[in-house]
């Protein structure tokens, strides 16, 4: 019998590397190893253009759109991403297959405490989604924008009272920045109260070709059923803005009881404005889409694309 055989698109940063790596261990430890799995790296144009803003980019897919072309014209059979990196509408010909079980999804402040953060300190962030959330309740602050793997972000840090990150991000190469003394002395959680997270944040989404039938089925195995269901309801949420994960907006949703409850956020895009709403429901598309609506009603015409 021959063995079967899966290579995975992935971007090349040591985050990314992990993530394929960890998807390539479930899946081995799913199926008692028999499975061949290859990490097919691909560089983005995102990876590249470290001086040019996401948004100026384009926003929507920018770390995504490359890998998803890999599988699309068979290079590999399964993407495995950030899920919060994804927008929210997957592409023709391709489904999203996984979400494996998630990582803590809060944000967090690297190099000062939020609460010792001195009037008009400088933080810097490559999220409008955390400039915003900060700049609402930090109004002195000031920003810069942040781009670069992990390894990148953190040697700048000393440039600035303190920088944002994913929790999830530190938590997993936290063995390799000791080993190479580059773990921050200063990691403090953001509470959800202060920082809702991204959509999505903390998640790994594994796509593959909607026609593979086979490699679905080997995908359903890693698939975690309660985070598959928070994250389709922050993804139905982001859905309804318009489907960028660049969008000044989070959402964090988790399960309750036979529901799901999820808190969704929204920052008016060009003044201290900001609307927030908790709401449960049992169909995590619908109570997803009904929370963006609504706080799209509440900013009103401060919501302008």
């Amino acid at each position: 019998m021959t063995t079967p055989r899966l290579r995975i698109a992935t971007r090349g940063s040591a985050l990314a590397r992990w993530q394929a790596q960890h998807i390539a261990d479930l899946l081995r430890g799913a199926h008692h190893s028999a499975i061949e799995i290859e990490l097919v790296v691909i560089e983005t144009t995102a990876d590249r253009r470290l001086d040019v803003s996401i948004e100026q980019m384009g926003g929507k897919g920018v770390f995504v759109k490359e890998i998803q072309e890999a599988v699309l014209d068979r290079r590999a059979e399964i993407a495995v991403h950030s899920a919060k990196d994804l927008p929210a509408v997957t592409p023709e010909g391709l489904v999203l297959a996984s979400i494996t079980e998630r990582a803590d999804p809060r944000d967090v402040l690297v190099g000062a405490r939020y609460a010792d953060l001195a009037q008009g300190a400088h933080v810097a962030t490559g999220a409008q989604r955390r400039r915003a959330q900060l700049a609402f309740h930090r109004p002195d602050l000031r920003f810069s924008d942040l781009r670069g793997n992990i390894a990148t972000r953190l040697a700048k840090c000393a440039a600035y009272d303190a920088i944002v990150m994913a929790k999830a991000a530190l938590d997993r190469l936290e063995s390799q920045l000791r080993a190479n003394d580059a773990m921050p002395a200063i990691v403090d959680v953001l509470d959800t109260g202060v920082m809702t997270p991204q959509v999505g944040q903390g998640a790994l989404a594994i796509e593959c070709r909607v026609d593979d039938g086979g490699v679905r089925g080997w995908l359903a195995a890693v698939e975690h059923e309660p985070s598959r269901r928070a994250v389709d309801a922050e993804r139905a949420f982001l859905a309804e803005l318009g489907g960028d994960c660049t969008l000044p907006a989070g959402a964090y949703a988790t399960l309750v009881n036979d529901g799901v409850q999820i808190t969704g956020v929204l920052c008016a895009p060009h003044q201290p404005m900001l609307v927030k709403e908790t709401r449960h429901g049992k169909d995590p598309q619908l109570v997803g889409r009904l929370v963006a609506r609504n706080l799209i009603e509440a900013l009103g015409d401060a919501w302008v694309q």
